[in-house]
Order: structure tokens, then sequence, then C-alpha cells
């Protein structure tokens, strides 16, 4: 993943990461605000496996108060959610 030059990753870089993978996992493409649990394709289980892949991709360390469903409701809410925790994108891969 490219980052910006200050090495940290931007929202939109962020989006565009965790939309890969999400389209890799589910097998379709999911909007910045689309509620990704509200259609029923995704369940809580799968959030937990977003808590994982969102601390392994960026770096962050997600718990207590940042474990709500609205924090994981949409590609951008996590995005957010990464930059508010001092993500960080050089750890990068995929879980």
């Amino acid at each position: 993943m490219t980052t910006s030059s200050t090495g940290a990753a931007t929202a939109q870089e962020i989006e565009q990461e965790l939309s890969c993978h999400l389209e890799k996992r589910t097998k379709r493409s999911w909007a910045p605000e689309e509620d990704l649990f509200a259609s029923g394709a995704l369940s809580s289980l799968f959030a937990m496996e977003l808590v994982v892949y969102l601390e392994k991709a960026f770096g962050v360390m997600i718990g207590g108060p940042d474990l709500r469903m609205e924090n994981f409701r949409t590609v951008r809410a996590m995005s957010s959610m990464v930059l508010r925790l001092g993500g960080d994108a050089e750890e990068g891969g995929d879980a």
C-alpha cells in the first residue's frame, strides 16, 4: 500500500485497502458509506475478523470503547477509527 509523504496512511488509502479486503472476503464490492451489516451479508463474527484484520493491517489496537458496532458498520467508519487510533499502513498485508 502507498502511504502519504509522512508515512501514515490517508483516509482514502485505508478505505481502498479495506474495500479490497472486504471484496475478497465477501465476493462483492461495498460503497464507503454502505452499512455492511444491514444487508445481512455480514455477521457479528465477521466483525471480530475485521478487528483482527484492522489491527494487523494498520498497526492499531482496538479495544474497550472502540469495540462498538458503529465503528465497523461502514468502510468509512472503520477508516475514521483507524486514523483516530493512529493507524499506520506500514504493517500492511492481508489477514
